[in-house]
């Protein structure tokens, strides 16, 4: 398997070569950009991985970065910021983040996600994951990480998005807990808040044009995925 490679994003140069040490002596292959004009360029020379993107940075700010990765597929994202304010982080999830840490962070939990997200995109290889499903005219393939809708457009998901219709997918009629959806879309080793899951859920029902019929709420349990669904 070849070597994933992280490209860090961060005005500081200083959190840079700290977050380049800490990933390298683990095995990984890093760059670095100072700016998101950095951060393109290394884009289009580089096969990246996963992208870890600060918020405050001069020119366009990591938010903006972001939506706009988001809006053209681009690889998954963990955003790291000195705005960790709950708030925070429900805007970076809603933009497309697939995870979001406050600074200063602890190296190992920063590991620990770039491992979890990693980790997450590589589990379409096994033969389940990699199966096409059909529901209500949406066709979605795990394998090629593309949804569409009944007239064959392409509607992008994130990983975490990805992760999640998953589930719902695999498990359809069954009452899933944030808990479950939670380890799907963030890792068993992750600490993200149960806020993130009503995120994800909120955003799929958007994308899929869905009212709480699709994904309906179970009040204290969790949510369930109504339609039926064939495996292709």
């Amino acid at each position: 398997m070849a070597t994933p490679t992280i490209l860090v994003v961060d005005d500081d140069a200083g959190i840079r070569s700290l977050v380049s040490e800490s990933l390298s002596l683990h095995g990984f292959s890093v760059l670095e950009a100072r700016d998101t004009r950095a951060m393109d360029r290394a884009l289009a020379a580089n096969a990246i991985d996963l992208i870890i993107l600060d918020v405050l940075m001069p020119g366009e700010d990591g938010i903006s970065a972001c939506r706009r990765l988001a809006g053209r597929a681009g690889p998954p994202v963990v955003m790291l910021s000195a705005m960790d304010q709950p708030t925070d982080r429900v805007v970076g999830l809603e933009l497309g983040a697939d995870y979001y840490l406050g600074k200063p962070c602890d190296p190992r939990e920063l590991l620990a996600v770039v491992r979890a997200t990693l980790r997450r995109r590589g589990a379409d290889e096994d033969t389940d994951s990699r199966a096409r499903y059909r529901f209500l005219g949406w066709t979605v393939d795990f394998a090629a990480y593309e949804l569409r809708d009944g007239a064959g457009a392409l509607v992008h998901l994130t990983d975490g998005e990805f992760a999640v219709l998953r589930s719902f997918v695999q498990r359809p009629r069954r009452v899933l807990t944030r808990d479950q959806l939670l380890e799907a879309a963030r890792g068993p080793d992750s600490e993200a808040l149960d806020r993130a899951v009503d995120v994800q859920v909120s955003r799929l029902r958007r994308k899929l044009r869905a009212d709480s019929d699709l994904i309906r709420t179970i009040r204290n349990e969790g949510y369930m995925f109504v339609p039926a669904v064939q495996k292709l």
